[in-house]
């Protein structure tokens, strides 16, 4: 399977002498999900924030190694940032609503970016809309505040304006932890489908969400990484003892 995303000796400290990420090597797959999960504190989110630079934004003391996306080491000082936060789009645990309409929400990035077509921008609101699976509830009322929509619906929304930039890497830091069981199942479905044309990465939530949307998986420990493989090998024959560990409850 190609690899979209090849991270190489990744270490990470921020300036309160927090070491965040250790040597971290990785490869991450195209058109499949992987799972980033472990511990809190483990290194999970800073490694997010890597692949689109939002560490940028951060007291980062120190950054070595490289983030390769397609063979592109996007931590060269060279890259334009705007344009790769666009290909790679971010999900965060709270939703958080443009103060618009929901139609609104998912023009703002492409108008931003000189999109001025009525057209264009319509069949990006309901595509996004479509892909997020938010269309069916919402698209008689596309010029209603945002913020009138459900938790899981907000969701599902940042979701989907994330995807109206056309990305091809979708970063999602557990963007079902505030959401009920139902909202949650809508957006584990909407994952399922996307990774069909884009390369997901998810820090779920829990351990059962893991084992549930996971083609691969990284396991996080202490700013390490402890074991990689397949969503099947890494919950049910895990080969490091503290993946097993783990993923049986006897810690974390």
């Amino acid at each position: 399977m190609k690899n979209k995303i090849v991270i190489e000796d990744l270490s990470l400290q921020y300036a309160d002498g927090t070491e965040s990420l250790r040597n971290i090597h990785l490869n991450i797959p195209a058109n499949a999900t992987t799972v980033l999960f472990g511990p809190a504190g483990g290194g999970k989110s800073s490694l997010l924030r890597c692949i689109n630079r939002l560490n940028d934004l951060a007291d980062v003391e120190k950054i070595s190694g490289k983030v390769l996306i397609d063979g592109e080491n996007i931590l060269d000082e060279k890259i334009d940032v705007t344009s790769l936060r666009r290909r790679v789009g971010m999900v965060f645990a709270q939703p958080v609503v443009l103060p618009f309409s929901i139609r609104g929400n998912l023009t703002y990035g492409l108008e931003l970016a000189g999109e001025k077509r009525k057209s264009r921008l319509d069949e990006a609101v309901e595509r996004s809309l479509k892909l997020a699976a938010l269309w069916e509830e919402v698209h008689d009322r596309l010029d209603d505040p945002a913020i009138a929509l459900s938790g899981g619906q907000q969701q599902r929304l940042c979701l989907a304006r994330s995807l109206a930039l056309e990305p091809e890497v979708i970063l999602l830091d557990e963007p079902t932890s505030g959401l009920d069981p139902i909202s949650t199942n809508k957006v584990e479905n909407a994952l399922e489908e996307l990774k069909k044309n884009y390369t997901v990465i998810l820090v779920p939530h829990s351990v059962q969400q893991a084992a549930r949307t996971a083609d691969y998986a990284a396991f996080f420990l202490q700013g390490e990484l402890v074991e990689y493989g397949s969503g099947t090998d890494l919950f049910t024959k895990p080969q490091v003892q503290k993946t097993e560990d783990y993923v049986t409850g006897r810690f974390g």
